[in-house]
């Protein structure tokens, strides 16, 4: 998956959806990485987009905004040829099966999920985690009011894994993450999404 440059040896521009959520810190590091970004509201803004990144945030609040604007079925769209990368609530919303019946998941990785699984804000945590893309195989991963990850589906791989359970995993185009790698100062994460890790 190799999007730093494209087909036509520019950068992609990346779509951050920004409805509800971290979206900043996530804009911030394509802007470290040098990569075009475009803030994403509209189906009309995802359009321009080659990628697009889902932020963390309220799941239940961003998934009532994605049904309300229509948004939702064009991300479905988008993710059926382009990369998408969700965090966290992200995670959640490219789920295919959630634990809350007021989230309408977009089905783009074939996963289960249980919101808010480690408890609440004051259970959040940050450790080292086993990185294989990176050279010296560590990064950092922040968990706050994470999800955990319940089925994986056969064709779903698993990238990282925490105390035996999986906190990221990809299946072809889709990259999914119960924690925050916008909130560390390392852009691995990222640029493994847009295929420059090294």
């Amino acid at each position: 998956m190799k999007f730093c440059k494209t087909e036509g040896g520019n950068l992609p521009k990346v779509g951050v959806l920004a409805l509800q959520g971290n979206f900043a810190k996530h804009a911030q590091k394509l802007q470290l990485l040098g990569i075009p970004y475009q803030y994403v509201k509209t189906s009309q803004d995802l359009a321009k987009c080659d990628a697009l990144i889902i932020p963390g945030g309220e799941s239940t609040t961003m998934s009532k905004l994605l049904e309300l604007s229509n948004l939702g079925c064009a991300i479905q769209e988008f993710g059926t040829t382009n990369p998408i990368m969700g965090t966290c609530a992200g995670l959640i919303l490219l789920s295919r099966k959630v634990d809350d019946p007021r989230v309408k998941p977009l089905g783009l990785i074939d996963i289960s999920v249980k919101r808010n699984a480690y408890g609440s804000q004051l259970d959040s945590f940050i450790t080292p985690l086993f990185c294989p893309f990176t050279k010296n195989r560590r990064c950092r991963g922040v968990f706050i009011r994470a999800p955990k990850i319940g089925h994986v589906a056969k064709n779903v791989q698993t990238i990282i894994s925490q105390n035996n359970e999986p906190v990221m995993v990809r299946n072809k185009n889709i990259i999914a993450l119960t924690f925050h790698p916008e909130l560390t100062t390392e852009l691995s994460v990222h640029a493994y999404f847009l295929g420059c890790a090294s």
